[in-house]
């Protein structure tokens, strides 16, 4: 049973109310959604954002790091004020500030092989904003095993990449949706992908992509559009061009 949407709320959430594909029953499915959100980053910034300006009611934050100054020209949730401070309560006080409504649970560690499944448990979708393909390894089986969806994404200097994993689900034709190892065969080589402090990379470019997994996880949990399951999006920012894989599932041996 979903909470009803109070006077306050119906005001607040008018814009999508009256949205044909969200509706009042698609907002009162976003105050009943729990989503974890790992890392509270240049990713998870403007993912945390707009999930708690959209309702969504209640938020996990995921992250073991403080704030330093170099995070503050990407990372929009904190501030000046927050340097010194642990991500996550930095962040569930953006939050509170954006939105009263959305409940936050802060999780000061990092997320590991041994952890993994006891942090999903409970949601009903994760968002990976980390910065390791190690993590997102991790995260992908974490999510698979306690079926819940998983909103992935990656940047780097100028460009990044969005897609959602659900492997528990089938596809419109009854097959398995695609796993991470379907993407991605293999890990790529120690050191092949540099991080963002020896690569650099541009503050608003993670403020794009962020905002492209916001918007997947509204759609997930309201059901309005098609998912990218089986698609990666990519975004060149210097060229200012999406462009678009399609992946599936490989067969079985």
């Amino acid at each position: 049973m979903t909470e009803p949407l109070t006077g306050e709320e119906i005001e607040r959430y008018a814009r999508h109310i009256v949205l044909r594909e969200i509706g009042g029953p698609g907002q009162a499915r976003l105050k009943a959604a729990r989503v974890l959100v790992i890392g509270a980053g240049g990713l998870g910034s403007p993912v945390l954002a707009y999930l708690a300006a959209a309702g969504v009611g209640l938020i996990g934050i995921a992250d073991d790091d403080t704030v330093s100054l170099s995070n503050l020209q990407r990372q929009i949730v904190h501030d000046n004020d927050a340097v010194g401070e642990t991500k996550t309560k930095s962040a569930a006080r953006a939050i509170r500030r954006i939105n009263p409504h959305v409940r936050v649970v802060c999780h000061e560690e990092r997320i590991t092989q041994a952890n993994a499944l006891d942090l999903m448990t409970g949601y009903d979708l994760v968002v990976d904003g980390s910065d390791s393909f190690e993590t997102r390894e991790v995260l992908a089986l974490g999510a698979e095993r306690c079926e819940i969806p998983m909103v992935m994404a990656a940047v780097g200097r100028f460009d990044g990449s969005v897609t959602v994993l659900a492997p528990h689900l089938a596809d419109a034709d009854g097959n398995p949706n695609p796993r991470l190892t379907d993407l991605f065969p293999q890990a790529p080589p120690a050191g092949a992908v540099p991080s963002c402090a020896e690569a650099g990379v541009v503050g608003a470019l993670t403020g794009v992509i962020g905002t492209l997994q916001a918007m997947e996880v509204i759609k997930m949990i309201t059901g309005a559009g098609t998912p990218l399951i089986g698609r990666l999006l990519l975004y060149d920012g210097l060229e200012a061009r999406f462009d678009t894989i399609r992946y599936r599932r490989k067969a079985q041996a």
